[in-house]
């Protein structure tokens, strides 16, 4: 005998079919193709911006975003670790290197379309971080280095302008202008121009390939060869000093009369740490005494100092400079390019 379904399991499949229905309709899929309204930064999400730099998070408003899968900064790609969103709201990074000094729209791709806003995002203003070398002689070709080159329309030392050899976003070359010893570096681009943090060159010198005439090396509790070619900062020799004892020194005299320091600003060395040398110290002084300062190495790689004679006690006059040990290691060192600017 066949039994007939009961009136509670009737109940049972209705509740089921329509929980199915009202799932189906949740799960539904906005298809439309998405629009872009305005960009805010992070900070203040109610006021939109009419310009903004590269390289900064940026919030970009509109409708059916939920599905963005790619940003297009002017052909050039956000990262996709870097977007965020939700149906209303992007949140990405602008990359830090863009096609365009100004001009660069976005266009946001989802699954159903993609959308387009003309939208100014330029490019900083220029910084130089360092160059290389940081001396040289007429016509030598030095690298300056750092970032937001693109466009760049003029590099001087100090008033002297000079051809541009070459140029890339992060780094410029050109010649050294004839008749230049020493000065500080500007860079020019449309967004503006930047002066170099440290003075390029030497007006008086120490060592560079030898000892210039009138100073001897009179180090002490070491050993050193100064006609090493192995490791260089510059030209074709650099110094390496071994420390025999902890605290030994570099020293270098001036011989009668002594050094006078005006129309100078300061010192400038540059010294490769040998193994075991990171955040090690080398403190420099003069005779007669004034005041100290100290320099922390860098193990493997050469790092140019510049000391401003206000740090060392603002002396008239010297007859010697040290560049003391001051870690108690017995490490070895090499020197190039000393001497004021």
């Amino acid at each position: 005998m066949k039994k007939t379904p009961s009136i509670s399991t009737y109940a049972m499949i209705a509740i089921m079919l329509f929980l199915f229905n009202a799932c189906k309709k949740d799960d539904a899929v906005n298809t439309a193709p998405p629009t872009l309204t305005e960009v805010t930064n992070l900070v203040d999400r109610n006021t939109p911006l009419t310009i903004v730099d590269y390289g900064e998070w940026i919030s970009i408003r509109g409708t059916n975003l939920s599905t963005t899968y790619k940003v297009d900064f002017n052909g050039t790609l956000a990262a996709d670790s870097l977007i965020y969103g939700d149906d209303n709201t992007i949140t990405v990074k602008i990359p830090a290197q863009l096609t365009d000094l100004l001009n660069n729209p976005i266009t946001v791709t989802t699954k159903y379309g993609s959308a387009t806003l003309n939208f100014q995002i330029k490019q900083p203003a220029p910084k130089i971080s360092s160059f290389d070398p940081p001396a040289g002689l007429p016509n030598d070709l030095i690298t300056i280095k750092g970032d937001y080159f693109t466009g760049v329309t003029a590099v001087k030392f100090e008033t002297t302008s000079v051809p541009i050899v070459s140029s890339t976003q992060t780094e410029i070359k050109v010649k050294i202008p004839v008749g230049f010893a020493s000065g500080y570096i500007f860079v020019t681009t449309p967004m503006g121009t930047i002066k170099s943090t440290n003075v390029f060159g030497l007006k008086a010198t120490i060592f560079d390939d030898a000892m210039a005439p009138g100073w001897s090396n009179t180090s002490y509790s070491n050993t050193y060869d100064m006609t090493q070619t192995t490791i260089i900062r510059r030209g074709t020799k650099a110094i390496v000093n071994k420390f025999t004892v902890g605290f030994g020194a570099i020293r270098f005299t001036k011989s009668a009369p002594a050094f006078s320091t005006t129309g100078y600003s300061g010192v400038k060395i540059s010294i490769y740490g040998g193994a075991g040398t990171a955040g090690k110290k080398v403190r420099i002084s003069f005779t007669p005494a004034a005041s100290t300062f100290d320099l922390i190495l860098t193990e493997g790689s050469w790092t140019d100092y510049q000391i401003p004679f206000t740090n060392l006690g603002n002396p008239a006059s010297m007859t010697a400079i040290t560049f003391q040990e001051f870690s108690g290691l017995l490490s070895q060192i090499y020197v190039d390019d000393v001497g004021f600017y």
